[in-house]
């Protein structure tokens, strides 16, 4: 019987895996952030061009966000009329609606990470 010793340094494979994730985190909230852009009311374009990710890759965390003083009341006051296809709960709605496509994005820079 013969036996092998292994040595594995998982520092530089959990570092790749962390970078992808976080590159997989931006990507995945870009994607959110397109999707929504289709649904957000429009008046005047304002509250559509206010929508921005901010990403902390380094911890693999990402935001989308709206950011006028009238975004939140849109978002939530399911009594306002919008033009049709426009909606409130524009950032919400695809959130529940994209969670595989955007686990998948995270996915793929994991992978592609890992493979160098």
């Amino acid at each position: 019987m013969s036996r092998a010793r292994v040595r594995w340094n998982s520092q530089p494979v959990n570092r790749a895996a962390q970078q992808g994730a976080g590159r997989g985190a931006r990507l995945a909230a870009e994607h959110l952030l397109g999707v929504s852009r289709d649904r957000v009311p429009i008046e005047e374009g304002t509250l559509e061009r206010s929508g921005t990710v901010t990403a902390d890759e380094a911890n693999g965390a990402a935001v989308v966000s709206y950011d006028t003083p009238y975004a939140v009341r849109q978002h939530e006051d399911m009594d306002l009329q919008h033009d049709a296809g426009r909606t409130a709960k524009f950032l919400e709605d695809p959130f529940d609606e994209e969670q595989q496509a955007m686990q998948e994005i995270i996915a793929a820079q994991v992978r592609r990470a890992l493979r160098g």
